[in-house]
């Protein structure tokens, strides 16, 4: 590599700081030369981690996107909602691309954005990091070989964990799906997406349930506070913010999920953040509107199957999957596959690395893997380095639009691509 790539960070949240980490660990691949953020903390952060010239720290993305290009890429990391106008106005000046999942809350968006990069002819990646973690690739290698004959159908689960529903789907910035996405798509794309790699071909029908039945008004314990540091029956609530937060602040734990209440993390500036802001509400006192369980099921062209569940109320751990195929079986954890042959009725174990509890070694190893991947593709212009482009990652965020309407339509739906 003959010099670093040079990258602009479009949202210095934790996910666009967490990214920007790459170069930190490999100055000689990467270098992060701008930054658009509009909250203060989070920019000059950035700013001072990667001594960012001031020419080039914009609290605006528009004003950063009105200047000629500066940097080869740009990484969009803002909410939901504000991927598609960014999105397309560096397309369109010729930045490549690392767009967070999802895409954008609706078809068009999505459409649009797919239209622009195409147009562009630049590099483009969806952080579906799923499809980039060591035990995917593990697992991927042995259906290619048909370790276990021909995929019939799949059982995936994906656990999301009931402090984890409360943080970012009640309380956080998930939970209204005006303010962000369905669940499905804020959650669980990844998933949905997994499955179309795994199976290695088109979905074409999908049918799905699912509702909010506990995190609601209805649900509220007698006495329940509207505010957990006002509640008389905290202690008996698993949900409680006081356990959630303050708890892992008493451990010494200050990354996420407590960083995001505060960027100086304390007893208290944690106490204040739950007494004023939204981490602090009840449960069963929130504007949240998205399912906190559902199913979907899948056919895919060929006849497989696929039967996916997510729900809120699991402990911590991770995806469990499944694969029953036509000479043998996988059963996979998210770091040890086991394959059951059906000739020998022996089973093997495979383990894969395990993640660290870095952002890059989040999702399993997957932040590491997928900033790798897109780095290496700058550098060399090989596309096949990025595992989820712009036509399968469009065809997979239909996948789940068309989910949803068949959820809230009670009805089969196609997946018209």
């Amino acid at each position: 590599m003959s010099k670093p790539v040079s990258l602009l960070v479009i949202g210095a949240g934790g996910r666009g700081a967490g990214y920007a980490r790459y170069a930190t660990e490999f100055p000689q691949e990467a270098t992060v030369v701008g930054v658009a953020e509009p909250r203060d903390v989070y920019r000059e952060r950035l700013v001072q981690t990667h001594t960012i010239p001031k020419e080039n720290v914009f609290k605006d993305w528009r004003d950063a996107a009105a200047r000629e290009r500066f940097a080869d890429a740009v990484l969009i990391c803002t909410q939901d909602a504000m991927h598609a106008d960014p999105a397309v106005a560096f397309a369109a000046k010729g930045y490549h691309m690392l767009l967070e999942k999802p895409m954008a809350p609706n078809e068009t968006d999505c459409r649009r954005i797919v239209a622009a990069v195409k147009k562009a002819d630049v590099l483009f990646a969806v952080c579906h990091v799923m499809r980039y973690t060591k035990y995917t690739h593990e697992l991927k290698a042995l259906l290619d070989a048909k370790a276990v004959g021909e995929v019939v159908s799949i059982q995936h689960l994906e656990p999301v964990g009931y402090w984890h529903q409360a943080h970012s789907f009640v309380r956080g910035n998930w939970r209204n799906e005006a303010e962000s996405s369905p669940m499905l798509l804020a959650k669980s794309c990844h998933d949905l997406d997994w499955l179309r790699y795994m199976v290695g071909k088109p979905c074409r029908k999908v049918t799905s349930f699912g509702n909010l039945k506990h995190f609601r008004k209805e649900q509220k314990p007698a006495g329940a506070a509207d505010r957990c540091l006002d509640c008389g029956v905290d202690a008996s609530c698993p949900y409680s913010a006081k356990k959630i937060y303050l708890g892992r602040v008493a451990k010494g734990h200050n990354g996420w999920p407590v960083d995001v209440l505060t960027p100086v993390v304390s007893e208290q500036t944690v106490t204040e953040a739950l007494r004023t802001g939204p981490y602090g509400r009840c449960v069963y006192a929130c504007d949240n509107d998205v399912v906190d369980h559902q199913v979907v099921n899948l056919l895919f062209e060929g006849g497989a199957t696929a039967a996916f569940t997510m729900t809120a109320f699991t402990g911590s751990g991770h995806r469990k999957t499944r694969i029953f195929g036509t000479r043998g079986e996988i059963v996979g954890d998210g770091e040890t596959i086991r394959v059951t042959d059906f000739l020998t009725d022996q089973t093997r174990k495979v383990d894969t690395t395990k993640a660290d509890a870095s952002i890059l070694g989040g999702h399993g190893g997957g932040d590491f893997g997928l900033m790798q991947s897109f780095v290496r593709a700058l550098h060399t212009g090989d596309r096949s380095l990025i595992l989820s482009g712009p036509d399968e990652t469009l065809e997979t965020h239909l996948m789940v639009f068309a989910a949803e309407s068949a959820r809230r339509q009670n009805r089969v739906a196609d997946v018209v691509v």
